[in-house]
């Protein structure tokens, strides 16, 4: 038997118990088949109400066998021993289920499910009865004047009526469970046993129908019969560009520019040739078809709405017929694919109009030049940058596979232009002087070098950066923008924010 079911029929029994049909309540409880402490002590307490005490001595064993902890088990079994006439036997169950009271005035046991109060007084009162019993009076006022310390409220004055009996010698009533107090289930468990409606109850906010004073739901209505159905609006089948086709007979390709189709499938012309072929798109590929097995269609899924008939859900039979005959392409016709691919290409330029030339001089600077540009061309933008006389200036790059710095010339800048990497290209940059336009050099950049002072300090996050502090004073080499210059400081080059610096007298480095 699962947990769920335990619960259940525990909680039936108890059920039964709360309307004094005991016999019932007797039977649920023996079929449950584990049964633990709790369910135990509730079939020896019913078996005490129908007086069977073998039944239910035999109930508190098991009971007390699996919770030795179970004082409430001792006193009801202390009970019925006393009710056997087993003193010595009740005598030591009382005792017992005074001793697990461990000095308190009570256990309360409603937090285990038995709406009970286990008073220490009350205990110690049949302990003094059950003294009594055994002619041992002195011991019964010991235990008495013990319970009359223990007393926490007024209904327990029957502990001073049984000490003015024992001082007389005469026996008194014993202290009893009341019947049908039983241990519960525990609440949360029972309430999980039934179903929940979670979503609630729907609940009318308005109505269409006008003047509708119905609070629920309105039932079903009948429907008309002979209604005519709505066509089904048409779906219209987008396409980017082309005219669309449905196609009439398989189509095999035999060389690679044509695209195999087959009967039914919807291709859209993009262009169609003198030759009767035809250049199509289907599936996203591009390719050639025989015009001749092509057919126009409209741009909807039903070739027939509009026209106030039924639509047919019946499968249309396939095409017959012999499929035409292949047409012959012309020499010199257009090959789609190849203007396809050239198209691209031509994106491709368009997208890529210049390149990005980074050099490395002495300092850094960038210039933009149409890729494939001569060497002469590239040479000449780069002199115009530096201001330097081109017969000096030599160009290198690093070569991808050796690694190694390759001079440029005429023939090699053609290898220059294949190693460009999204538009961007690397160049250094060697001067060889002679003596008298080394000085005539030197007096014109000293002549052309502006100056500018440090606002604030700049620390270098990259490699490329020039790092300074406030105060100092920096020579500006180009700029890169409107708000980064190259410049030099000391005998270190690289890039600073032009914000960070402020110029010195009239000189604009812009």
């Amino acid at each position: 038997m699962s947990f769920v079911d335990t619960i259940r029929q525990w909680d039936r029994g108890v059920a039964h118990a709360d309307k004094k049909a005991w016999a019932a309540a007797l039977e649920v409880f023996l079929d449950i088949q584990e049964k633990n402490s709790k369910i135990l002590f509730n079939i020896g307490c019913l078996y005490l109400i129908n007086q069977e005490l073998d039944a239910a001595e035999k109930a508190f064993d098991n009971s007390i066998s699996k919770d030795e902890h179970l004082a409430v088990a001792f006193f009801q079994r202390g009970t019925m021993f006393y009710k056997k006439q087993k003193f010595e036997e009740s005598l030591g169950d009382f005792q017992k289920a005074f001793k697990l009271l461990r000095g308190n005035q009570l256990i309360d046991y409603k937090l285990l499910g038995l709406r009970y109060k286990l008073y220490a007084c009350e205990i110690l009162h049949n302990v003094a009865l059950t003294q009594a019993q055994l002619d041992q009076w002195e011991k019964a006022q010991e235990s008495l004047l013990t319970a009359l310390s223990l007393k926490t409220e007024s209904k327990h004055e029957l502990v001073d009526r049984a000490l003015q009996s024992i001082l007389k010698h005469k026996l008194f009533a014993l202290v009893e469970m009341q019947p049908g107090i039983l241990f519960r289930p525990r609440k949360h468990y029972v309430d999980e046993l039934e179903n929940k409606d979670y979503m609630g109850k729907a609940k009318v906010i308005a109505s269409i129908i006008p003047q509708d004073e119905f609070s629920g739901f309105a039932p079903l209505q009948p429907r008309a019969e002979d209604v005519p159905v709505q066509p089904k609006m048409p779906e219209v089948i987008k396409a980017l560009e082309g005219e669309p086709h449905s196609v009439l007979y398989e189509f095999i390709p035999e060389t690679e520019n044509e695209l195999a189709v087959l009967p039914g499938n919807i291709v859209f012309v993009l262009q169609k040739d003198a030759d009767n072929w035809a250049s199509v798109i289907f599936n996203g590929k591009r390719g050639l078809v025989p015009y001749n097995f092509l057919e126009p269609v409209e741009i909807t899924l039903s070739s027939k709405q509009g026209q106030g008939g039924a639509v047919s859900d019946v499968i249309p039979a396939p095409p017959i017929g012999v499929p035409p005959v292949r047409p012959q392409r012309r020499e010199g016709s257009t090959d789609f694919s190849k203007d396809a691919n050239a198209a691209m290409e031509g994106t491709k330029d368009e997208e890529i109009q210049f390149c990005v030339v980074k050099v490395h001089f002495r300092y850094t600077l960038a210039i933009c030049v149409i890729p494939g540009a001569a060497y002469s061309v590239v040479l000449q933008k780069i002199g115009e940058k530096l201001k330097l006389p081109i017969q000096h200036v030599t160009l290198s790059y690093t070569e991808k596979d050796s690694g190694q710095r390759v001079t440029v010339n005429e023939l090699e800048m053609k290898k220059v232009w294949k190693s460009v990497q999204n538009g961007r290209l690397v160049l250094w940059c060697d001067v060889s002087w002679t003596q008298q336009s080394q000085c005539t050099e030197q007096s014109v950049a000293t002549a052309d070098l502006k100056k500018v002072v440090a606002l604030h300090s700049y620390a270098a996050s990259q490699p490329e950066d020039l790092a300074f502090h406030r105060g100092d004073v920096i020579t500006v080499l180009s700029k890169v923008n409107d708000e980064w210059f190259e410049g030099q400081y000391e005998d270190k080059v690289g890039i600073f924010p032009a914000s960070f610096v402020e110029n010195i007298g009239n000189n604009d480095p812009a």
